[in-house]
């Protein structure tokens, strides 16, 4: 079992997050995730860094952690093609320290560049495409592809991944669990009851990869956690995350609307709707279950507080530790 922390390119600006890299290295982690978005969930307390520049940067500053995207969306902005050139350069450039990770997206990161964000089964419909396409790359084959949605013309990876480059897939119920066990190498899952997502989300992805003859993919499991003494100072930590719990968010595609949305709403309103604990006990009992129950390949521990630094530092010497027993 492994321990990610993710690298929040909505909260913190890229080169704070290479430093935050450096650090969670330093401390214990195994992988260190990062965020792709174009625009964040405010427009005040936030940040949007290229995820892709900063993975480059993040390698040279790292010797043994893994990397993942968490996620990016290969269906709009993004042609496949172009990820899977991103993703083998990443890899060669740590070392094949990488794991790319996948998602249907989202309106506020397609939207503000004029694409259509269209209803699931068109975006399943893409991935399933999309990911033919990276899968192909990936195997150094020299592609042509007409399909609906993309075109590639003896299109080739001439910087090659350095070896294996798994792909995982975010889901958070079985129609995605499922698509992502046939099309993957593994999941990625934010996790509120463990039981829900053990029926709805693991066993689908299991059940699938076996029926596609694939072997058991990677389970990358994570849950988000408020660390402050109160109230106050837990809103102050989740700043730059409120909009995500604001109404109307996946139809948004500016954060000013969302944080005056956000703003409007009760502060508990907002804050029920994520753990919030304070000291490394609570910290240990919220992802506890992860590794105990879910018994999840990595563990990711995103933890918003008003000091990630020192967050860090406390999970490296207090809750790393324990999570790693309890294995």
């Amino acid at each position: 079992m492994k321990f990610a922390w993710l690298c929040s390119h909505e909260s913190y600006q890229p080169e704070v997050l290479v430093d935050q890299a450096a650090l969670a290295e330093r401390v214990g982690f195994d992988v260190v995730l990062g965020s792709d978005h174009f625009h964040p969930w405010v427009d005040d307390l936030s940040a949007a860094g290229f995820v892709w520049s900063w993975l480059g940067a993040a390698a040279m500053r790292t010797e043994r952690v893994e990397f993942a995207t968490s996620v990016t969306c290969p269906l709009f902005h993004y042609h496949p093609a172009l990820i899977a050139q991103a993703a083998a350069t990443v890899h060669r450039l740590s070392g094949g320290r990488f794991m790319l990770g996948v998602g249907t997206g989202e309106n506020i990161n397609e939207g503000p560049m004029g694409f259509e964000f269209p209803g699931y089964q068109e975006r399943i419909d893409r991935m399933d495409e999309a990911l033919s396409i990276i899968h192909r790359l990936f195997a150094g084959e020299k592609v042509d592809h007409r399909g609906r949605y993309y075109t590639v013309d003896k299109a080739r990876l001439y910087s090659p991944p350095l070896g294996e480059l798994p792909v995982l897939m975010a889901a958070g119920g079985p129609r995605s669990a499922a698509f992502a066990g046939g099309n993957a190498d593994g999941l990625i899952t934010s996790v509120k009851d463990t039981t829900e997502t053990n029926a709805k989300v693991i066993e689908p992805f299991h059940t699938a990869a076996h029926a596609a003859g694939r072997r058991d993919g990677v389970v990358l499991a994570t849950r988000w956690v408020v660390s402050a003494g109160g109230e106050d100072e837990a809103w102050q930590a989740l700043g730059s995350m409120r909009g995500l719990r604001a109404p109307g968010r996946l139809d948004a595609v500016d954060p000013a609307v969302l944080r005056q949305r956000a703003d409007e709403m009760d502060r508990g309103e907002i804050l029920d709707r994520y753990t919030v604990v304070s000291g490394s006990e609570a910290v240990i009992e919220a992802y506890s279950p992860l590794v105990s129950e879910l018994e999840a390949d990595i563990v990711a521990i995103q933890v918003a507080s008003v000091d990630p630094d020192a967050t860090l530092r406390m999970l490296g010497e207090e809750v790393l530790p324990e999570l790693r027993r309890l294995r």
